[in-house]
């Protein structure tokens, strides 16, 4: 059992029509036919959406994707229409709401990895593969690879895992054309933002983007993108292959529950319990960190 401990009601705002609640955002279409995308402060871990949410944290990976969608512009262009709030909106959504383009999305999780962590890992341990790609031995846990990889995902439902598949899979299943772009464009996206966040001090270990094809047919970045919710962002002055690396991210939400503190076994059916003040505020402290190492910006 998974999903969300207490599923949200979504806000009823007149010109808009709710379509979705996902894990931390939701969507919304307005009358134009238009995509109103909302990220919340919602976090999850262990395929839970959990009861506390995380101060600010919808607006860092708002701000931080619109950051990263100017940057990466001339690779493939996102879905973004518009970041002024539409009418009758509530006021906390300020900062936090995106008006995109309604595309066509592609069912695949477009995944990039430049180091070994993760399910990636646990695959190569038992194959010496990550989705049937030989990689060479002698890697463990933080490992750069030779070069980075292209590992698609198919999209789970709330409370579910995505699913690793091999590229000849998605070839059989949207097609040799379309698999070959978006393997291309991910792993040039992928690299550009590995320079830029190498440069700040940042390992960006891998990532996932979604793309969608918009009404002329051309390939579009959606979603957010390279924030720390879709990717692994480490310190470059704390990396160290053969153990986990310290992240940028809501590893202090992971440690807390599978500790003896928080009275939870995530085998059990039972939902998590809510965080406590100080694990709150230290995983906002780390969303923002990320904000600030990445852009060079100052979060206020």
């Amino acid at each position: 059992m998974s999903g969300f401990v207490e599923k949200p009601e979504p806000r009823q705002v007149p010109g808009l029509v709710h379509l979705h609640t996902g894990k931390v955002r939701e969507l919304y279409q307005n009358e134009a036919g238009d995509l109103v995308m909302v990220a919340s402060d919602r976090v999850s871990a262990y395929d839970w959406v959990l009861p506390t949410e995380i101060p600010d944290k919808g607006r860092v990976l708002t701000r931080l994707s619109l950051w990263w969608f100017d940057i990466l512009a001339d690779l493939v262009p996102s879905h973004v229409l518009s970041t002024e709030l539409p009418a009758g909106a509530p006021a906390d959504w300020e900062g936090r709401t995106l008006v995109c383009k309604s595309l066509r999305m592609v069912p695949v999780e477009c995944v990039a990895r430049g180091y070994l962590t993760g399910s990636g890992l646990a695959e190569y341990e038992q194959t010496r593969t990550v989705c049937g790609l030989a990689l060479p031995e002698g890697l463990v846990d933080g490992s750069e690879l030779p070069a980075p990889i292209f590992t698609p995902a198919t999209k789970a439902a709330v409370g579910d895992h995505d699913e690793n598949v091999s590229y000849e899979e998605v070839a059989r299943r949207i097609g040799a054309e379309t698999a070959a772009l978006l393997r291309q464009t991910t792993l040039a996206v992928y690299g550009r933002a590995r320079d830029i966040a190498r440069e700040r001090g940042v390992i960006l270990a891998d990532t996932k983007f979604e793309f969608g094809f918009d009404a002329d047919g051309a390939l579009v970045l959606a979603d957010e993108v390279l924030t720390p919710d879709s990717s692994r962002f480490w310190p470059a002055s704390s990396w160290e292959p053969g153990r986990p690396q310290l992240s940028y991210d809501k590893q202090y939400v992971r440690d807390w529950l599978t500790s003896p503190a928080s009275g939870w076994d995530r085998r059990s059916e039972q939902p998590p319990p809510a965080l406590p003040p100080e694990i709150v505020e230290a995983t906002r402290a780390k969303y923002l960190e990320a904000y600030e190492m990445i852009t060079g910006l100052p979060w206020r």
